[in-house]
Parts: C-alpha cells; structure tokens; sequence
C-alpha cells in the first residue's frame, strides 16, 4: 500500500511538473515536442514586478502549438491559465507590446488588453497588464493566449523548424478532403504536373492553369468588425473545388465564423492607382511560390473599400461560387463543403 501510495503521488507530481495527464504521467507515456523555443528573452518582457516566470511551460506550450498535438495544447493551456498568468502575461506582451496593431482576428479580449501591453514595453512597467490578466475569468484568459500563440506559431516560418501556419497551430483543426489525384496515382498512372514539366524560363505558366475571377464584397468579424472580402469565381473549365483543394491548404467553411490566417497568402495592392495586383502564395524565403489569381485589367477600387483594406491589412478569401452574386448562393456552397476559405495578408506595393 505504501509502495502504490508513492507511485501515485510521484506521477501526481509528474503531471503537475510536465502538464501530462495523470494517466500519461502514471504510465510513463508523457512526451515532448522538440525543438524546444529559446524563451529566455522572455523575463525582459514587463510582465509585473517581482514574479516568476516558468519558462519551461511557456517553451513546451509553444512547441505544441508548432507541433499541431491538441492534447498537449489543451493541457498545457489550461494549466497556464490556471497556474502561471505572468507567464502569459509575458507571453502576450512579448507579441502586442511590440505589435502596432492588434490584427482583425484577435478576440475582444485582446483588443482591450494590447494597448496595456503596448504601455508596458515602452514604459518598461507590467503592473497594470499584469493586473488586467490576473483579473480576467477564465474565458477571457484563454482567447487572449490563444491569440498571442498565434503569432508564437507563426515565428517558426522561414526557420529551421517545420513551418506552421495559426490556422495549424488553432485548435479548431478543420478536416481537408484528399487530392483526387491520388487515387489516380495509387492506380499506377503516372500524373504530371506543370512543376514537373521542363518548360522555358520564358513561358508564363500562370495561363496553363485554371484561372478564377474575383468580385469584391465585405464581411463582419465575430464581433462585428467589418472586413473586405474577395470571392473566388470560376473562369475555366477546370477551375473549381477540386482544383482549390489541390492548390490550396484553405479550409472548408460554412460562414460560421472566421477561417483561419495564412500570413504565407498575400493579397497584392498598389498604392499609386489603388488598384488589387493578385493573390499570392510565398514560401518561407518571401519568395512567390504560387500565383492563384492574376488582375487581367486595372481596376481602382472605392475610397471606402480601400480605406477598409488599409485599417485591416487582410482579407477574406472564399470560393469558388459559379455566381457569387447570386442570392443565397455562398450560403448553399459553405452547406454542402463546396467552399474553402482562408484570410490572407495585404502586401502593399
């Protein structure tokens, strides 16, 4: 009984320590995602006087959350939460004390508590962000460290590590049907693709592919905050779902709530005529690595969708709808999973 006894209270200990469950702690079966973030910039971060801050958890959260394990996000969250609210505290300063704008997506919560966190780093004093953190319920402490892990995730892009994306790193985790190209593969055809042809440097290989169009339209955010919106339209043949699907990590949406952010999709805009360029994909070196959407004409847009595009800095890209300007027709395509979504960048140029 004494020997059981011991055992329980060591994988207790294990648990509280790793932020396993007691089970995984009981069996021995914790683990950890590795390569672990260098935090150690962290204290330096104004996070109220006098507290310490448990560095490990912060690194083995963010891990995490790079690494795509939900139990190990759930858990490690809810402890954070829970236990150590300067370490989150810190964590989100190290993100909206230095960020000029909070970013449309984030939560109501973080909205109100950045300009507290932008305070503190130039004035080098926590107390206050801490004390706005610590006094906020559960609910609210949590959107704001889902918010601030985020961008955590998205400093992996363009390093050794395997690059994520906050929509990875979400714990919303939406399922993404298979390319229908596979089953063509596993059959024994052999399927080229426009990459693995030899083609001239001089060839312009954005008109081999299926093309779309784009109309401009506008949404609201989950708590009301509008934002531009470009729906994708087919005009080839071959552009649709199944050609998205394959081009595309976007997710399936249902226009309930918001897809998630790929700061690697960019929306390109000129300054001079106001006028949108294209959409982009561009891979960890900045580098364009994909061309979806091309303007065929220059279009200024309106002095208010403009002035939207530049308070927002993204948009929300959805489609492909044969006639998005039909009634009713973005809803019927988000109900039967023919819509995939994704809100991208703005790069001004």
């Amino acid at each position: 009984m004494v020997k059981s006894h011991g055992k329980k209270q060591r994988a207790k200990k294990k648990a509280q320590r790793t932020g396993a469950s007691y089970s995984s702690a009981a069996a021995g079966t914790t683990h950890t995602h590795t390569p672990l973030p260098d935090l150690s910039m962290l204290p330096l971060v104004p996070h109220g006087s006098w507290r310490v801050l448990d560095l490990d958890l912060a690194a083995r959260l963010v891990a995490a959350c790079r690494a795509k394990c939900q139990p190990c996000q759930q858990t490690l969250i809810t402890k954070m939460v829970t236990e150590q609210r300067a370490t989150l505290a810190a964590l989100a300063g190290a993100v909206y004390g230095t960020l000029p704008a909070v970013g449309f997506g984030a939560s109501a919560t973080t909205w109100q508590w950045a300009p507290l966190a932008r305070t503190a780093m130039r004035s080098g004093a926590g107390d206050e962000a801490f004390t706005a953190v610590e006094a906020m319920d559960a609910t609210a402490a949590t959107a704001l460290l889902n918010d601030a892990l985020d961008h955590w995730v998205l400093a992996a892009v363009g390093s050794a590590e395997e690059p994520a994306s906050p929509g990875t790193a979400d714990r919303r985790g939406a399922s993404r049907q298979a390319d229908p190209m596979d089953a063509v593969r596993a059959a024994g055809v052999e399927v080229f693709t426009l990459d693995d042809l030899d083609l001239p440097d001089d060839i312009d290989t954005y008109y081999l592919a299926p093309n779309y169009g784009v109309m401009l339209m506008k949404a609201n955010t989950s708590d009301g905050r509008p934002m531009p919106m470009l729906v994708l339209y087919p005009e080839t043949e071959d552009a649709g779902i199944e050609d998205l699907e394959r081009r595309t990590n976007w997710e399936h949406w249902g226009l309930h709530g918001m897809p998630d952010t790929d700061p690697q999709w960019r929306v390109r805009a000129r300054i001079a005529d106001r006028s949108l360029q294209g959409l982009v994909r561009v891979g960890p070196d900045g580098k364009d690595n994909h061309e979806l959407w091309r303007a065929a004409e220059t279009v200024s847009l309106s002095e208010q969708w403009w002035n939207l595009l530049a308070h927002t800095q993204h948009v929300l890209i959805a489609g492909p709808v044969k006639m998005p300007e039909a009634p009713g027709v973005m809803e019927a395509a988000g109900d039967a999973g023919e819509l995939l979504a994704v809100v991208a960048r703005v790069e001004f140029v």
